[in-house]
């Protein structure tokens, strides 16, 4: 007995497959950009992504991820989320009403549960300045949501960040504008334009801010490992646009007629309460901490590089 238990003692350990020895990351809310930052990451990374809905879990195998099916409006389903993994990325959104995030605050109760997270990243909004009248600054601006939509976010946003000083965990805070790309759905201004919507006159127009989503992925797979703790970081392009003079040259690229111009008086009339209070305001955002601290090097640093037709596809690394 003694001579079979030193034998054993003496066999080598059986390793793990190679796929269980990967470090882990969660991504809650695993919509298209998710699913971006997962290409970049999964050959690297296991990646366990949260839908609420059954009929996406063959998609996400199809992805090369471990699907979980939990919904952060019944936080009962959300046991499982805890000591899943040590890298958190939360790009679900609140419910859409009310001035708070209960998704983001059920999140943090069941991933505190047992052993919580090293690191979290928040895909946040821009929408938490409200109106800045055109100015240029960086993320030391004080908040001032004119939405309930971005009260919401800023609500999310507290939540996490108290929750990062109190558990010890590095959460990062990524403020994000208009998200485009040629091949995301709804990613293009080619549907508007042939709609023929308006936009604003050039007297009335309002500056915008956007990013490629193979950026915004990127940035986010970048936060994951580089990102300061409890920081918020803007994640735009180096773009300097007026948002009619933005679809005036998604128009040019892509052969169409430029939209028509009004003036907000009689956009209002056009347009539905929401899209009309993106087109209220006006604010240009300073990108510096974002390739400073995250350093990250756009490969589409503005809309003209971005919309074209030709525009390289998603490549591995950030």
């Amino acid at each position: 007995m003694r001579r079979a238990i030193v034998r054993a003692m003496l066999q080598p350990a059986v390793s793990r497959p190679a796929a269980f020895r990967r470090p882990r990351l969660l991504i809650v809310g695993c919509g298209d950009v998710g699913l971006r930052a997962a290409r970049l990451l999964s050959p690297r990374l296991r990646v366990r992504a949260v839908t609420s809905q059954p009929g996406r879990l063959g998609e996400l195998r199809a992805a090369g991820l471990l699907p979980l099916l939990a919904d952060l409006d019944q936080p009962a389903t959300l046991a499982r989320l805890s000591a899943l993994a040590p890298r958190v990325l939360h790009l679900a959104p609140p419910p859409a009403h009310g001035d708070t995030d209960p998704r983001t605050a059920a999140l943090i109760a069941a991933l505190q549960r047992r052993s919580r997270p090293q690191r979290l990243v928040y895909g946040s909004t821009t929408g938490v300045y409200g109106d800045a009248g055109g100015a240029l600054f960086d993320e030391t601006r004080r908040l001032n949501p004119a939405s309930a939509r971005a009260r919401r976010r800023v609500d999310a946003e507290a939540q996490l960040r108290a929750a990062g000083r109190r558990l010890g965990m590095a959460v990062t805070l990524l403020r994000i504008p208009g998200i485009y790309a040629p091949d995301r759905p709804g990613g293009h201004p080619r549907e508007r334009l042939l709609r023929g919507d308006p936009v604003l006159a050039a007297a009335d127009d309002v500056h915008t801010n956007h990013i490629h989503a193979d950026d915004l992925a990127r940035a986010c797979v970048a936060a994951l490992f580089r990102g300061r703790p409890q920081r918020a970081v803007h994640v735009c392009d180096d773009t300097d646009l007026k948002m009619g003079d933005y679809f005036d040259l998604a128009a040019d690229l892509c052969g169409l007629p430029r939209p028509p111009r009004l003036s907000r008086t009689e956009l209002a009339a056009r347009v539905s309460p929401m899209q009309l209070s993106f087109m209220s305001e006006s604010r240009r955002l300073s990108n510096a901490r974002m390739k400073r601290e995250l350093r990250l090097k756009l490969r589409h640093p503005s809309v003209a590089d971005g919309l074209k037709p030709d525009a390289a596809p998603q490549r591995a690394g950030i």
